[in-house]
């Protein structure tokens, strides 16, 4: 039998993914992002409401299986619908697994709702499944380049010494898109290859097939395009006979383009519908997260603390440096897997929440791992060309920064390293310990809540500073009033047609030079009608661009304000992860009935953490 090795090392990892798959198997597969992405199943094929215009559907099942704390996952429009956040793409690969769980849950006594436990083993075994093709097709395609050895050593590296070891294999991150993007990719290139050494019709309808559901699955995959585009291509003149190559096989070019529109056609049919246009920006939903393209973030995303990619994954630095000898080898494979590489980096890069939520290390540069064995195979080739020292130094290195991987995705599932929370303070207090103390996780980032709920516990860690007070004095301002006063002579009134008081708005960078603050807002208030009967809030937030985020508001009806007399209300805000550093903090009241009250002496202080 030939290429046992690597043969043997697939199996052997293989096996080992299903364990640890088993072992750490998640309370509920389809929970948080994966919920948002699944969710177009059973509203389309359960519930025959993609819409979800009936929202309490959604709302019961939330309840009964825990699988969102918000539904940050789409957004309500006017007319009625909720429109998921993500496109259909991962729907799509989800649905033979949902097929295979719905028919379970009808013939057995498992509710047939779409998210009881048939739904949620089906999709976590389609992703066990994905994870095996996807390693297979590693060996597939690096067999046609280097030999069994290296093969198997690229398999060893990819599987336990990346973080594609975490996002596959613990707590049903298999689910997850990066998982699918990976075995997209391998077949992507496997069909590239073969379109290149014939270029025949049945090469490119799987290859626009595989291009439509990678876009449709995350939108910023259309950098994919740079491979098959760019494959071979070695100077000008090799990428002029490309483009000759490519129009005088324009026939499959129009379908390879026809088949793009199709699949991508199911996304802007979907928009249409629910929401009146073919394109929308359903990320929109929270204007403090969106692409910065001209302020990327590569260091952070490479090399820092808290989720740096070469210092979780450091085993990586051996693939960046096989581009080198893919130069002086291989230019034909240099130039597409450059130019991916790069592009897609610097698209990961521009997402202004560059960290992407919990997760270990970078999972969204796992994709491109599927491009980034070749130049680590090239780093193996020359490793084993060299003296008998050097093959030895080396592949103790990439043992140790193997072990390094396993190690930190131990300490990972332990909750030693946090998913959002690493500062370098703590990193290194943690680094190589196999539990940490109290003292050493208020080295962390600061704990930012998912639900919303926030107190502000430890004051006397902090150091307070009035950042401004609106008294409403010597001002000739429309709702400026006489008569009611806390202090001085003048308070806000507020009515039917002034519905917002005077408004604090001050930039990140004069709140806090800290990357948080504590806020208080405290403003005083005279009711003169019960609040139920006439609601009032409270309003602390963010503003990027006319657009507000982190918004919470006091309801002064669900307060005991005394009728007649001053109240003092006041709440806590933990700013949020500003887009920009120069987005304004708002402070204000927002009269939402149609008597009058009267607001004085609006105050925002800052609690920065004391050095």
């Amino acid at each position: 039998m030939e290429n046992k090795k690597s043969l043997f090392t697939l199996s052997f990892i293989c096996v080992i993914c299903v364990i640890v798959n088993v072992v750490t198997v998640p309370h509920n597969i389809l929970s948080w992002d994966v919920f948002g992405y699944y969710l177009y199943l059973p509203l389309a094929f359960i519930y025959h409401d993609l819409g979800a215009t009936d929202f309490s559907v959604v709302e019961q099942i939330v309840e009964k299986y825990s699988n969102t704390p918000t539904f940050y996952q789409g957004m309500h429009m006017p007319s009625g619908e909720f429109v998921i956040k993500y496109s259909m793409g991962l729907a799509f690969l989800y649905l033979p697994f949902f097929a295979i769980g719905h028919i379970i849950a009808l013939l057995s006594s498992y509710p047939a709702d779409g998210f009881s436990l048939p739904y949620q083993y089906a999709l976590w075994i389609g992703g066990i499944a994905y994870t095996i093709a996807g390693l297979v097709l590693v060996r597939k395609l690096a067999l046609k380049y280097f030999n069994d050895f290296v093969t198997a050593l690229i398999l060893i590296i990819i599987y336990l010494g990346t973080n594609y070891f975490m996002n596959t294999s613990f707590y049903g991150q298999n689910a997850m898109s990066h998982n699918y993007l990976f075995t997209l990719y391998l077949l992507f290139v496997l069909i590239t290859i073969k379109w290149h050494r014939a270029t025949k019709m049945k090469y490119m309808v799987p290859l626009g097939m595989l291009a439509g559901i990678i876009i449709l699955s995350r939108p910023s995959e259309i950098v994919c395009l740079a491979i098959p585009l760019l494959w071979g291509v070695t100077d000008l003149e090799s990428f002029t006979n490309k483009i000759r190559l490519l129009t005088k096989n324009y026939g499959q070019v129009l379908v390879f383009a026809g088949l793009l529109l199709l699949i991508g056609g199911f996304q802007f049919a979907y928009w249409k519908a629910f929401t009146g246009k073919f394109l929308f920006y359903t990320y929109g939903i929270n204007p403090g997260e969106g692409f910065e393209f001209f302020t990327p973030y590569v260091i952070e995303v490479l090399f820092s603390f808290r989720k740096g990619w070469l210092l979780y994954t450091p085993i990586m630095f051996f693939a960046l440096i096989g581009m080198r000898f893919l130069y002086k080898q291989n230019k034909g494979l240099f130039i597409p897997v450059l130019v991916y590489f790069f592009l897609n980096l610097y698209i990961v890069s521009c997402w202004s929440t560059w960290w992407y939520a919990e997760s270990f290390g970078q999972r969204a540069l796992v994709p491109s791992y599927a491009l980034l064995i070749i130049p680590l195979g090239y780093t193996l080739n020359w490793i084993q060309s060299n003296s008998l020292l050097v093959q030895r130094l080396l592949f103790t290195l990439l043992l140790a920064l193997g072990g390094l991987n396993l190690f930190q995705t131990w300490q990972y599932h332990k909750g030693i390293i946090h998913g959002s929370r690493m500062s370098m303070d703590y990193y290194l207090s943690a680094f190589g310990e196999t539990a940490v103390t109290e003292d050493d996780k208020k080295l962390m980032l600061i704990n930012r809540s998912f639900d919303g709920i926030e107190q502000f516990t430890n004051e006397d860690e902090y150091e307070r500073k009035v950042l401004q007070v609106i008294d409403f004095e010597s001002l000739k301002e429309e709702g400026i009033s006489m008569e009611y006063a806390y202090s001085g002579k003048a308070s806000f009134q507020l009515n039917e047609k002034e519905i917002y008081s005077l408004t604090s708005a001050t930039p990140f960078t004069e709140v806090t030079d800290h990357y948080y603050a504590w806020i208080r807002g405290s403003v005083m208030v005279y009711p003169i009608i019960d609040a139920k009967s006439n609601p009032t809030s409270f309003v602390i937030c963010f503003e990027h661009n006319g657009y507000s985020y982190k918004y919470k508001a006091l309801d002064f009806e669900k307060l005991n304000l005394k009728l007649n007399e001053w109240n003092e209300v006041t709440f806590d805000y933990l700013t949020p992860e500003v887009r920009n550093k120069q987005d304004l903090l708002k402070v204000y009241v927002w009269h939402r009935g149609t008597e009058k009250i009267f607001v004085d002496d609006l105050k925002v202080e800052v609690f920065e953490l004391k050095q």
